[in-house]
């Protein structure tokens, strides 16, 4: 479990990547300063409004964390336990997990140039810092490896999901690539293992409303007009297992899952769909979510280039008797 920390969702950021305001703090291993923001209230002292605001962080834990100095205002200035507090403005601080279990797999970089890097992620590998991992992403990886600083994910897989993942190398020129994502001009494709259902009529379109279920991380298919739309192929069938192509023609959390549970066909050692199953640790590497991202695919918008990248990795095709 991640050591007590200050990150909360919506108010700090811990990939480093928020631009608008610059950072007092250095990186730090690959992993920029986490922020927050302190709003306009009646707190006596700032660690007052600490203590209100992160009630699951031990209030030992925020004291000493303010007498270490390890919390700083948009100059630098390090905050005490005794500080007064003062609204409508950043404090900014390195967040802290426990030592993170050290996921055995390379990240191959697949391509680079001035532009941007496209990696090869492995399963169980985290695309950015969060909740329980720090260290173990492949941002901060590439980071730390390659020695960029400024490196910026342009979208992300889930830490389950292996495959191609893009990288952008320039600030100035991420929101180019982001508004592709964004406009849905990024072609992706992805393969994936599931039982075969000879009742399933393929190819099709799967399209549904996608919602994230109350109080929960996971998604569902709800009735309404659709937000999400999936083609999906079947490439070959062994022993009841099929592997099939899927082409996402939207960018919904967890959508590839969902879609593939909705047809009664879950992908292989999926612990989320069709039902959460209990949190493991550690990670069992012998049983990777059979889904990869294989290729994407798109128009440079600064260079006019078409781009093509895939993955090298293989799913366990074919299965095992």
């Amino acid at each position: 479990m991640p050591r007590p920390g200050l990150a909360r969702p919506g108010l700090a950021r811990p990939d480093g990547l928020n631009a608008a305001i610059r950072a007092p703090l250095p990186m730090r291993g690959g992993v920029g300063p986490s922020r927050v923001y302190l709003p306009e209230g009646d707190w006596v002292s700032l660690l007052d409004f600490l203590l209100e605001r992160f009630p699951h962080v031990p209030p030992d834990v925020l004291r000493a964390r303010l007498a270490r100095g390890d919390i700083v205002d948009a100059a630098g200035h390090a905050q005490r336990p005794s500080s007064p507090y003062t609204a409508r403005r950043w404090l900014w601080y390195y967040r802290e997990v426990s030592a993170e279990a050290p996921v055995p797999f390379d990240l191959p970089v697949l391509f680079r140039d001035d532009l941007l890097v496209a990696v090869d992620k492995p399963h169980f590998l985290a695309s950015i810092p969060g909740g329980r991992y720090l260290q173990e992403t492949a941002l901060t990886r590439l980071r730390r490896d390659l020695d960029l600083p400024e490196l910026s994910p342009l979208h992300r897989l889930d830490r389950d999901t292996a495959g191609v993942l893009l990288f952008c190398l320039r600030p100035e020129s991420r929101g180019a690539y982001q508004t592709l994502f964004q406009t849905h001009k990024v072609e992706k494709e992805y393969e994936a293992l599931a039982p075969w259902r000879a009742e399933l009529s393929l190819p099709l379109l799967r399209r549904s409303r996608l919602r994230q279920r109350t109080g929960h991380f996971t998604m569902q298919e709800v009735p309404g007009e659709p937000n999400s739309a999936t083609h999906i192929e079947l490439m070959a069938e062994e022993r009841g297992l099929g592997r099939y192509r899927l082409r996402p023609h939207t960018g919904r959390k967890h959508q590839l899952r969902v879609h593939m549970s909705g047809l009664g066909v879950p992908i292989r050692n999926d612990g989320f769909y069709p039902e959460l199953l209990p949190y493991a640790e550690p990670d069992d590497f012998s049983r990777p979510l059979q889904l990869l991202a294989r290729a994407i695919e798109f128009t440079d918008p600064l260079t006019g280039a078409r781009r093509r990248f895939e993955s090298r990795r293989r799913l366990q095709w074919p299965p095992d008797a």
